[in-house]
């Protein structure tokens, strides 16, 4: 409805109406004619949303006034996406080849790609360090800032580049906020897809706090992500040290041999003794078993993970009851798990699931979480900010016997070499997945030198450690943001 003399506009919320498929009331607004050609002449509600103009306002009275994000005196450069182009994707031993993810692996702390395009073809999908990253189709608003490490990947036009003037650590922290991103969807369009572009950027509002503030949420953001890299490099420099200590080469260079080359269909012979009553041909590849013989070739011994875990758990299937925030614990499901704060948006009821919680699926720091299908074989060690979350059945919890093989178990089967050995555990005729039986056999390498072993072991701890202090971090910031808007923060 539109009318073009309001000069107020006026919320009704109808009685609920009496209809169990009906989770909510209806909600519904009049608007001027003014705010309808502001939005670009768009008409669907969405447009109009009634948090987007509850969060608006709460801005437009913030203690420090407001910029819009982009625009004369705002505080971005530009914003942009990538032109679309055929992708061709090639091995990632090719010179010159480069990773690429999507705009949901860029939400991942130490992404890693299973695609490569050739970095000089493909300029479109580089992105900067100190940009601003955030998705613009699909799922709305997902955000994150381009460290080192993400800078030496290719990402998809699917996420807008924002390139700020300064202080692109204070832009970050007001998009991650709930104010921010209720103000990013409410400019979603698309009848199929949602999409956003990034000139509704330029509708945006933001605080226009002190330059010290700002520079103090800033600084907060830089040394979050200042410390991802951190971390990330020393788990990269754990899994050379465990490849070298075992002197494995890149699993590139591993060539199976094969019975009949003459034909084009791989194929290959198995011993009746090796079948371990598994007829499915993945089971028994070639590279498996070099894999195998490889690694044991300088390992002290071989175990397998039951050898050195205490439990793996795999919860069971259960109707879930779901409650706010307040009344309940965060829930991930395998998407969420290579993320260091995933946006959590379900939470289980305690008072409902507590003895399930407390048996199957509440986590504590440095277990080992492996995603048992979808995308098989992600692995993530527990941080502590997650210490008593729960997490769904779709993913397999690997209790360590101690913290003193805890990190060097993580540190190998995040490596090439252990996600094969995961992958061989792959069963099923429609839907792939692995079970806490299989994930038990998983074989692992144990080190001569126990001493490097504990060093693996404790760079990849330290790692994890260095992931909780870039959360309290980002957290920081993002409270000193809430408080900006809210009017906590009094300097001038």
């Amino acid at each position: 409805m539109v009318a073009d003399n309001l000069a107020v506009n006026r919320f009704y919320e109808e009685t609920p109406i009496e209809n169990p498929l009906s989770p909510t009331s209806l909600q519904y607004t009049s608007v001027s004619l003014s705010e309808v050609q502001y939005n670009k002449l768009r008409l669907e509600a969405s447009a109009f949303n009634l948090n987007a103009k509850a969060a608006k306002s709460k801005v437009e009275h913030c203690l420090y006034g407001y910029v819009h994000l982009w625009g004369d005196d705002g505080l971005v450069k530009e914003a942009f996406y990538g032109n679309r182009k055929k992708r061709n994707y090639v091995s990632r031993t090719v010179i010159g080849s480069q990773g690429f993810i999507g705009s949901s692996e860029m939400l991942d702390i130490n992404p890693r790609p299973v695609k490569f395009l050739i970095k000089s073809e493909s300029s479109q999908f580089s992105v900067k360090e100190g940009c601003i990253l955030l998705s613009r189709s699909g799922t709305i608003g997902n955000v994150t800032f381009v460290n080192k490490t993400l800078s030496k990947l290719l990402v998809s036009e699917h996420a807008i580049r924002i390139e700020p003037i300064a202080f692109g650590g204070y832009i970050y922290s007001y998009l991650k906020t709930t104010i921010g991103k209720t103000l990013i969807k409410a400019n979603t369009f698309g009848a199929v897809i949602d999409e956003i572009e990034p000139e509704h950027l330029k509708n945006i509002i933001i605080p226009d706090a002190p330059e010290s503030i700002k520079q103090d949420i800033h600084d907060l953001i830089i040394t979050s992500f200042n410390l991802r890299d951190q971390s990330n490099d020393l788990i990269e420099n754990a899994e050379k040290m465990l490849y070298q200590e075992l002197q494995l080469p890149p699993i590139e260079e591993l060539k199976p041999t094969y019975f009949d080359k003459t034909v084009d269909l791989r194929n290959y012979t198995t011993r009746l003794s090796s079948l371990d009553l598994r007829l499915d041909c993945s089971y028994h590849v070639p590279l498996i078993h070099l894999v195998e013989k490889v690694m044991t070739k300088y390992s002290k011994e071989i175990v397998t993970i039951d050898d050195i875990s205490k439990n793996i758990i795999l919860a069971g299937v259960f109707k879930r009851i779901y409650v706010d925030k307040n009344n309940g614990i965060p829930f991930l499901g395998g998407r969420d798990i290579t993320q260091l704060n995933p946006q959590v948006e379900k939470y289980l009821s305690k008072t409902k699931h507590d003895n399930r919680i407390k048996q199957e699926l509440e986590v504590f720091e440095n277990y080992i979480l492996i995603s048992d299908r979808g995308t098989i074989g992600k692995v993530q060690i527990v941080p502590k900010h997650w210490e008593r979350w729960a997490v769904s059945q779709n993913i397999i919890k690997v209790i360590p016997i101690n913290n003193d093989i805890a990190g060097y178990l993580y540190c190998f089967l995040n490596s090439d070499y252990g996600q094969v050995l995961i992958k061989k555990e792959i069963y099923g005729s429609v839907i792939d997945m692995i079970d806490n039986n299989s994930v038990s056999k998983i074989k692992v390498p144990l080190l001569k030198n126990e001493l490097k072993q504990q060093e693996i072991n404790n760079m990849v701890l330290q790692a994890n450690a260095l992931r909780y202090q870039a959360y309290l971090k980002e957290q920081e910031a993002i409270k000193m943001m809430d408080d900006v808007i809210e009017g906590k923060i009094i300097r001038f």
